[in-house]
């Protein structure tokens, strides 16, 4: 009998979070226990609001919680060039707001994790603020949890000469993410861009979508063009990359990652961007400075992003 993963999801929601809500109920092994809300693809109130949409398309009544408006300092970046203004494609769906409960999303993250300790994972798909108060809250949070995956960080090093996609949710807040790769856990995982910019959804796997005509199915693909739009900026072709699907396809089946390396995880600026970085090289050395210890985070550096790709489609498509 499969394992059935109950998730916590911490969620900007944009459209590949939204995506990734669509995913992971669709898994069998999966449950959705709680959504908490975070800016960031999008203003706070359009994350709660489509957090509502999404679990009403779904048919889900599980807590809502609104977290953080903005970083621990600083003022937000939205990503509305990436997502639209409503972080949903701007397609103009009614989205009221949903019923919350009275708890920010920090005081639920701290709730759950004493109440169920051991039983839940808390999947994290945008800035880390939410996580960085929830810590403050409960420096042994993620010692609860049964493991924290973040969608988030750039992997090791680069080889020399390579350029990496940027990192928007450890740029949006690096204080709060420097508290998250800081913090004692039981299990810590980072998925991040240099593995999420690998599992592309290309012309052929938004056709299947497209073909399923299920009201997930068309809603996945309605919400695609603003990001399309965007993307296509990138590759010259209408695709686009699965970055917080894979993190869900990761929590639910470690299978997926075919390499990664445990290690310390530091967050450092180089003036323009700041990024999560393993503290290693792409050929596994030390960085050639001084860096702050940190307890090991595992970072995936490789995927099956054919199975993966194969799997997600296939799930939206039922």
């Amino acid at each position: 009998m499969t394992e059935v993963r109950r998730v916590v999801v911490d969620t900007d929601t944009g459209i590949d979070d939204a995506h990734t809500l669509l995913y992971l109920a669709g898994r069998p092994d999966a449950e959705i226990v709680a959504v908490t809300s975070v800016y960031g693809n999008c203003v706070e109130d359009d994350a709660v609001r489509n957090i509502g949409y999404v679990n009403a398309l779904l048919g889900l009544d599980v807590p809502v919680a609104r977290g953080a408006a903005g970083p621990l300092s600083g003022n937000p970046r939205i990503a509305r060039a990436v997502h639209g203004k409503d972080g949903l494609g701007d397609v103009g769906y009614d989205r009221p707001l949903p019923a919350v409960i009275g708890e920010s999303a920090a005081e639920l993250l701290v709730r759950l994790g004493r109440e169920q300790p051991g039983e839940l994972d808390l999947l994290a798909l945008g800035p880390l603020t939410n996580l960085a108060q929830a810590l403050r809250l409960d420096p042994e949070l993620f010692t609860r949890y049964r493991s924290v995956v973040v969608m988030g960080g750039s992997g090791p090093y680069a080889a020399p000469g390579t350029l990496l996609m940027v990192d928007a949710n450890i740029n949006n807040d690096p204080a709060a993410a420097a508290e998250v790769f800081a913090a004692p856990r039981r299990e810590l995982v980072m998925v991040g861009v240099n593995v999420t910019a690998t599992t592309i959804l290309d012309e052929q796997a938004i056709g299947v979508l497209r073909a399923a005509g299920t009201p997930v199915s068309r809603f996945a693909t309605e919400i695609l063009e603003a990001y399309l739009d965007f993307y296509q900026n990138e590759w010259g072709r209408r695709i686009i990359p699965l970055h917080d699907p894979l993190a869900a396809g990761i929590l639910l089946d470690p299978g997926f990652a075919t390499a990664w390396v445990d290690g310390p995880v530091n967050v450092l600026s180089d003036g323009f961007l700041s990024r999560a970085r393993l503290m290693r090289t792409h050929d596994g050395l030390p960085p050639a400075f001084r860096y702050t210890p940190a307890p090991p985070t595992r970072v995936i550096t490789a995927v099956d992003a054919p199975r993966f790709v194969a799997d997600f489609v296939e799930v939206l498509s039922r």
